[in-house]
């Protein structure tokens, strides 16, 4: 064999291991919250299901750069990982988020907010992040998963003209190049 075919062999092997540890964490996952689904007092409600059904498909299929999945043995309350995006000024950087549930879940979004400090126009100091998907726009069809995605997307191209910070949003349309140092900055400081 060439040393191609040896090595797109060897990158197959690897994908069918990491599929395969996927499938048996996302088991893993679901049978623990089935564990804790019967020492609740109510039984499965509407959003336990929905919330196992996202669990199972974040863990077997999840989201570029990120990660989620209940903190303990508690299925509405999540912990969540992202990457900072390639080509960003948050390149590098791993972000860790916590995201509440609430017994009203998919009919009322999540509260996902930032537990690491992030330089940023749409996200606060107390890591409260301003997102269309987690108000206004928020949708019984959207998922974690989506909401993950829309969180990415707003680190690749955040929204000065709806800020939550406007001090950094200023400075964003008016000195570009140190908004983006002080970006680089905390990334290195906060989340590496």
């Amino acid at each position: 064999k060439t040393t191609k075919e040896v090595a797109k062999n060897e990158k197959s092997e690897q994908e069918n291991k990491s599929k395969a540890e996927r499938e048996k964490r996302a088991r893993e996952i679901v049978s623990s919250s089935k564990v804790w689904l019967a020492k609740s007092p109510r039984g499965l409600s509407s959003s336990a299901k929905r919330l196992q059904k996202e669990l199972a498909d974040i863990t077997l299929d999840p989201p570029p750069n990120c990660s989620a999945g209940p903190k303990g043995d508690n299925l509405y309350e999540w912990v969540s990982t992202i990457l900072g995006p390639p080509g960003s000024v948050y390149e590098g950087g791993i972000f860790f988020l916590d995201v509440h549930f609430s017994p009203e879940y998919p009919f009322k979004p999540p509260k996902v907010t930032f537990r690491t400090r992030i330089y940023h126009c749409n996200i606060n100091s107390q890591g409260v992040i301003c997102l269309d998907v987690l108000k206004d726009n928020w949708s019984p069809a959207l998922t974690i998963s989506k909401v993950l995605l829309s969180v990415c997307s707003l680190l690749t191209d955040c929204n000065p003209a709806d800020p939550l910070v406007s001090s950094i949003a200023t400075q964003y349309f008016t000195n570009r190049e140190e908004h983006d140092r002080i970006s680089r900055l905390w990334t290195q400081k906060y989340a590496t």
